[in-house]
C-alpha cells in the first residue's frame, strides 16, 4: 500500500485530451448559438426572457457551457461544473452536471439522451471518476448510468423556540479579508460530511448571491479564530413578517452554535421560520430544547460512475479496517469499465486490480448508491439491485458503512 501522503489521483495520461465534433458537441461558437442556449433554458425552465440572460451572464461559456447540435441548429444544452465530493474525509474529483435541457422542436427524438452521452464521454476523459447531478427526471439519467447515491434535506426551525443565552462569542459581519477562513473552516466541517462538495468558484457564488438574492454573512470568533459563520437571506412574508434562509451555516464548537442559534432566536419579533439545507443527522438539531423543526426530503440527487478502479480508489475507507471485495461492474457505455475487479482496503486507502472472482455483480449504476453509502449491500440485494454471496455482502456493508450521504449545495 503507497502512503497517503505519497497516493494522488491522476488522470489517465491517455484520456486527458478532449476532441469535440466538428458539427455535434461542444462549447458555444458564437453570440447566434449563445441565444439558442438561453431560449433553451428558458422554455426549458419555464423562466422569464430577462431571467434566463441574467443565467446566461452568470456562466463561463467557453468553460462551462456544451451544446448538442443536430445540424445547423443547437438541439440542447448543458452547464458542466468541476468541483469535489467528500467520501469518507478524502475530495473526490467530480462533474456536476445543471440546466439540461433540449430544445422544444427537438424533443422526443433522444435528444437529451446524447446529449448526456457525449457529456460523460467528455467527464471521463478529463479524469474525474465521477459525475453529480439533480435530475428533473429519473429515467433519462439512469439510461445513462446515474442512480440515487444521496439525500437533500430541508430543514425548518421556529425561531420563536431559539432561545439561547449563549453571547461568549463575537459575531460580527463577514469582510472581504475573512473569506480564505471562511473556505477552510468549511472545508473543515465538510469533509466529514459524506457526499458534501469540496466547492468551487461556481458555488461559492451561490452561497454568496442566490439567483440575485444576496446573502449576509456573519463570523463567530473565539480565542483560537473562526469557530464558525451563517450567510443569511432575509424573506419577506405577508405582514411585515419574513423567514430567513441559510444558504451556509458551520459550527466547530458547542459555543458556536448556540451563538448562531441565539443570532437567529434575536430575529423572533418579525421572522417566523429558519431553514436551510443538509442531512438528516444535522447536527444542530441537538441543541434544540424540544421538537420545533420538521425536516423534509427535497431531492435526491443522483452519481454516475465513470472510472471505476479510479473512484474506489480516490474516496477514503474506514480507519483500522482492512477488507477484501471481489466485484463484476457492467457498463453499457464505457466498455473500459466492464468487467471484474479486487478491491483492498487498508489503513483508509484503497488499490484496485483487475481480475479476481466477480463474487458480487452489479451494473455500474447500482455501484453508485453502494459507493456513496446510501444503500446497503443487503438493501441492494433485496431489490434484485446486485447479486452476491453473503460472505461478500457482509464485506460490502462494513467496507463503505459510514453516515448517510447529503448535499447541502444546489447547482
Amino acid at each position: 500500500m503507497r502512503s497517503a501522503g505519497t497516493r494522488r489521483h491522476r488522470p489517465r495520461e491517455r484520456e486527458r485530451h478532449v476532441e469535440t465534433q466538428p458539427g455535434g458537441f461542444g462549447p458555444p461558437r458564437d453570440e447566434r448559438e449563445l441565444a439558442a442556449v438561453a431560449d433553451i433554458v428558458m422554455h426549458s425552465y419555464a423562466m422569464s426572457p430577462a431571467d434566463s440572460a441574467a443565467w446566461l451572464q452568470r456562466t463561463k461559456p467557453a468553460a462551462d457551457l456544451r451544446v448538442l447540435r443536430e445540424g445547423a441548429e443547437v438541439a440542447g444544452s448543458l452547464v458542466l461544473i468541476r468541483m469535489g465530493q467528500w467520501f469518507g474525509g478524502r475530495s473526490v474529483p467530480v462533474i456536476g452536471v445543471g440546466s439540461v435541457g433540449v430544445s422544444p422542436v427537438h424533443r422526443g427524438r433522444g435528444t437529451a439522451t446524447r446529449l448526456m452521452q457525449h457529456l460523460l464521454r467528455e467527464a471521463r476523459a478529463s479524469g474525474a471518476p465521477l459525475s453529480v447531478l439533480y435530475p428533473a427526471t429519473q429515467p433519462l439519467y439512469r439510461r445513462v448510468g446515474y442512480e440515487h447515491a444521496g439525500t437533500r434535506h430541508e430543514i425548518r426551525v421556529q425561531v420563536p423556540s431559539l432561545d439561547f443565552g449563549e453571547r461568549t462569542l463575537a459575531l460580527r459581519p463577514i469582510e472581504a479579508a475573512d473569506l480564505p477562513a471562511i473556505v477552510l473552516s468549511y472545508q473543515r466541517h465538510a469533509r466529514h460530511r459524506t457526499g458534501w462538495l469540496d466547492r468551487g468558484d461556481f458555488a461559492w457564488a451561490r452561497v454568496q448571491n442566490m439567483r440575485g438574492e444576496v446573502a449576509h454573512g456573519y463570523l463567530v470568533e473565539g480565542k483560537d479564530g473562526v469557530e464558525g459563520y451563517l450567510y443569511v437571506i432575509r424573506r419577506a412574508l405577508k405582514d411585515l413578517k419574513q423567514e430567513l434562509f441559510l444558504t451556509d451555516v458551520v459550527a466547530h464548537t458547542p459555543a458556536a452554535a448556540r451563538r448562531i442559534l441565539r443570532f437567529l432566536g434575536d430575529h423572533r419579533s418579525l421572522a417566523t421560520e429558519v431553514f436551510w439545507y443538509g442531512g438528516v443527522d444535522d447536527p444542530l438539531l441537538l441543541l434544540l430544547r424540544e421538537q420545533t423543526y420538521s425536516v423534509k426530503l427535497h431531492m435526491h440527487w443522483m452519481v454516475r460512475v465513470l472510472d471505476v478502479a479510479a473512484a474506489l480508489e480516490a474516496r477514503g475507507w474506514p480507519e483500522g479496517l482492512s477488507g477484501a471485495l471481489h466485484l463484476e461492474v457492467e457498463d453499457d457505455l464505457f466498455p473500459e469499465n466492464q468487467g471484474r475487479y479486487v478491491l483492498e482496503v487498508s489503513d483508509g486507502q484503497a488499490e484496485v486490480r483487475r481480475g479476481g472472482d466477480g463474487r458480487l455483480r452489479l451494473h455500474v449504476r447500482e455501484l453508485a448508491p453502494l459507493y456513496t453509502g446510501l444503500l446497503r449491500a443487503d438493501a441492494l440485494r433485496a431489490m434484485g439491485a446486485l447479486e452476491a454471496d453473503d460472505a461478500s455482502v457482509r464485506a460490502a456493508g462494513a467496507l463503505f458503512a459510514g453516515p448517510p450521504p447529503s448535499l447541502r449545495d444546489m447547482f
